[in-house]
């Protein structure tokens, strides 16, 4: 086990759909091929509302205005990483705060970072649970259960 590792980091992630019911799925840079979601780390004192908000707009281009808030996924999600991805600053895993968004924008303001990101597309969101990385794929699958009741709600 890797020194200092030991911890969960607190993180928050955002599920954002379009009007087809789609979400979002950016391709990482570092990984060609590996597909995910927008997620990161709260700074010192961040409220996790407002982080999910920073690491959207910091790994998507997409700001608040483009956004409307439809639901938190509440309760929290967590993933162990695997060893080799274990680091000072991610720790064991995650702990997740994740919400839910409608996209309300143009998809021309939708600019992935080029660091941690490369392209986006729109895809079922059942999709990209099966397609993402081995160690996130119980977080997407329940959050593809969660987001399709709260959907259900949101339109009924």
């Amino acid at each position: 086990m890797k020194k200092g590792t030991q911890f969960f980091r607190a993180n928050v992630g955002a599920v954002i759909v379009n009007s087809e019911g789609l979400v979002l799925a950016l391709e990482r840079a570092d990984v060609p091929g590996a597909w995910q979601m927008p997620q990161g780390g709260l700074d010192q004192g961040e409220e996790p509302e407002e982080a999910v908000k920073r690491e959207v707009q910091e790994e998507t281009g997409i700001l608040d205005k483009n956004l409307d808030f439809v639901a938190d996924l509440l309760p929290l999600l967590v993933y162990e990483l695997p060893l080799q991805y274990r680091s000072k600053k991610t720790g064991r895993g995650q702990v997740q705060y994740w919400y839910l968004f409608r996209f309300t924008g143009d998809e021309s303001v939708i600019k992935p970072d080029q660091k941690e990101f490369k392209a986006w597309k729109w895809m079922p969101l059942v999709k990209l649970a099966a397609e993402t990385v081995s160690f996130r794929k119980p977080v997407y699958a329940q959050l593809a259960h969660r987001v399709a009741l709260k959907l259900a709600e949101d339109d009924g």
